[in-house]
């Protein structure tokens, strides 16, 4: 039979992991919510299978089942509500979740497809393990609404939830393949391993939110420059920005620009995260934007061209960039000022 204590005891880790996720600040509520979704599920999921397999429990075998189609999508939007507005996250929301309804209900209109349920459940963890990993790829400026000091932490999670999400991928696939040849006493037997390994990641992002929030929620260490000194070397950067242009250079980093000013890389970095909130890219990129918008306005060029004279050296990082400060694309942007131009 299955060890009922470990279901029951990942159900009550996931609880409290609700409300430590519901207290810890990561710059979005949007993206807080879809976490606890997640871990709300997880309690949902382990509470159901522990009645299922301990108690015989089968009415809710259904709901059981098709939680898991729900959990990489909760995750990935929740990783992509840091990277952008949140009036920018509905047509995703709604198409994400809507494919997972979809896969939920789609077994029970057609029973043909039954036996294939497993199939579409791995598809949806291999699918958003994919999609984290290539979330993480875009770097440290993609998570623009989380605070700078949780941003390693952020990306480091998106590779651990994309490392479980294949974990429950081999699971479920043992699982699935037991029951299909009736070694039920297997089955079970990977249920109550899947759901140790549960509760170990469990406890560890309790660990982990836990330290956040302690650290958060405690005075901020003493600043190695002055507030009167932050506020003017970032004077003094922005007065090299705008006289020399020299944000248009497509290789500049925090080490050049601190060679430029004769200070050292780590006070230029922290005047701008005193005074802007900011790194020292997202900063650049404000002068690179604000260029770019510039050329929309007055210049013929199309937007391959002004992304090539604004600095930027992807097509795919000036679009999200722009979106993310002006809430338009660089076309809608151009249109929408030639239409008030014109008296539109």
């Amino acid at each position: 039979m299955l060890a009922l204590p470990l279901p029951i005891l990942s159900f009550a880790l996931s609880a409290v992991a609700c409300v430590l996720v519901w207290r810890l600040d990561i710059g979005s509520r949007l993206a807080r919510g879809f976490f606890i979704c997640v871990f709300a599920l997880i309690a949902i999921s382990t509470l159901l299978i522990g009645l299922r397999f301990g108690y015989g429990v089968e009415q809710l075998a259904v709901i059981q089942r098709s939680i898991p189609l729900f959990i990489g999508p909760l995750i990935y939007l929740g990783f992509l509500a840091l990277t952008q507005p949140a009036t920018k996250m509905r047509a995703a929301i709604i198409v994400h979740l809507s494919i997972a309804a979809f896969a939920a209900l789609l077994p029970h209109i057609l029973p043909l497809i039954r036996p294939y349920f497993d199939l579409a459940i791995g598809t949806s963890y291999l699918f958003y393990s994919v999609a984290l990993v290539l979330l993480w790829r875009k770097g440290d400026n993609s998570l623009v609404h989380a605070p700078l000091h949780l941003i390693r932490s952020l990306r480091l999670w998106m590779l651990v939830s994309a490392a479980l999400l294949v974990i429950n991928l081999v699971f479920d696939t043992g699982i699935a393949i037991s029951f299909a040849m009736r070694r039920t006493d297997n089955a079970i037997q990977l249920i109550s391993y899947g759901s140790i390994i549960s509760t170990v990641s469990l406890i560890l992002a309790i660990a982990v939110f836990s330290s956040v929030s302690s650290r958060r929620s405690s005075a901020k260490p003493a600043s190695e420059l002055p507030a009167g000194e932050s506020t003017e070397l970032e004077g003094a950067i922005r007065s090299l920005l705008m006289k020399s242009q020299l944000y248009l250079d497509t290789n500049l980093n925090l080490e050049r620009l601190a060679k430029r000013l004769h200070v050292p890389a780590r006070a230029l970095s922290e005047a701008i995260n005193q005074t802007q909130n900011m790194n020292v890219s997202q900063y650049v990129n404000g002068f690179r934007l604000q260029h770019a918008a510039k050329l929309l306005e007055v210049s013929n060029l199309n937007v391959t061209q002004v992304m090539d004279q604004s600095g930027f050296l992807t097509r795919s990082n000036f679009y999200r960039e722009f979106e993310r400060v002006y809430a338009l694309s660089p076309i809608e942007y151009r249109k929408r000022y030639l239409g008030k131009s014109n008296g539109g």
